[in-house]
């Protein structure tokens, strides 16, 4: 399946260490958030990208255009330092497109810039391109298929530290509990689309709320409920935790790799369930 990843975002909310780059740029160990997104989905199987860009496209082009593949993966060094021999490789068999989207375009402009890579599928996969998790794709995409709808998103607990309270008549607090007890769900992303997206999908607006609001009537957004790793990169502070996953080498989303992602994928619980349109 194709795989539209928008990474043309300003992230102003992670300026800090990262300012000449868009978000997804941002680096996590020795490879950009992007690739981490990227060989996600390349170990379920799905290796046709395409990038919708926009602020620091440059960046993203000419990461891919000079890439190396020894920072990565083990190799040999021989004829005197004039030949490279590696023991395996990341993006060989990918095939990535990269497309201009427009520097202030909302995320389902972006998306209707490359209905012309899409539209002819059955269903494609889409991604921010700035949050990691170690999902069970294959499932999600099962359980998709063999639904009516046109959208559907994984769903994940809300992620907020922050306390939601409860006030009494003479304005007492009566209650103090983490906003995560409350078991809302928050978009996490991860779409699966049908072509059929395009018909609810206008100029000026987003894919979030706009386009899915006008699935619901008919019951058209599927969201799958999934309470296991999920990280967002939304903040220097929150790509500052995930740096420090990673070099304590305990990375759940890394499921390409048997050595870091300390375990089998998907240990939590996956559910299917209609519900409204999500605000991200």
């Amino acid at each position: 399946m194709k795989v539209v990843l928008f990474c043309g975002g300003l992230g102003m909310r992670m300026r800090e260490g990262a300012a000449s780059v868009p978000k997804p740029m941002a680096m996590i160990g020795n490879r950009p958030l992007l690739w981490h997104v990227m060989r996600y989905y390349a170990h379920f199987g799905h290796t046709d990208f395409i990038l919708c860009l926009g602020y620091g496209a440059a960046a993203v082009k000419d990461y891919f255009l000079h890439y190396d593949e020894t920072l990565s993966n083990d190799f040999t060094l021989t004829m005197d330092g004039r030949a490279v021999r590696l023991f395996a490789t990341d993006i060989t068999d990918w095939n990535i497109t990269f497309i201009d989207t427009g520097l202030g375009s909302t995320i389902g402009e972006r998306l209707m810039r490359v209905r012309e890579y899409v539209e002819d599928e059955p269903m494609f996969l889409a991604n921010y391109a700035d949050t990691l998790t170690d999902a069970p794709l294959a499932s999600m995409i099962d359980r998709f298929g063999a639904s009516g709808a046109t959208a559907g998103l994984l769903a994940v607990p809300v992620q907020s530290t922050h306390h939601v309270i409860d006030v009494g008549e003479r304005d007492e607090v009566t209650r103090v509990r983490p906003i995560r007890d409350l078991m809302q769900w928050e978009n996490g992303g991860y779409f699966v689309l049908r072509p059929e997206i395009f018909s609810v999908l206008r100029p000026g607006e987003d894919l979030v709320p706009h386009g899915f609001e006008r699935l619901l009537p008919d019951g058209r957004l599927l969201a799958q409920r999934y309470t296991g790793f999920w990280r967002a990169a939304d903040t220097f502070k929150d790509r500052a935790e995930l740096e420090q996953l990673y070099h304590s080498g305990r990375c759940p989303w890394m499921l390409w790799d048997v050595n870091r992602h300390g375990g089998p994928g998907a240990s939590a619980r996956l559910d299917a369930l209609d519900l409204p349109a999500l605000a991200r």
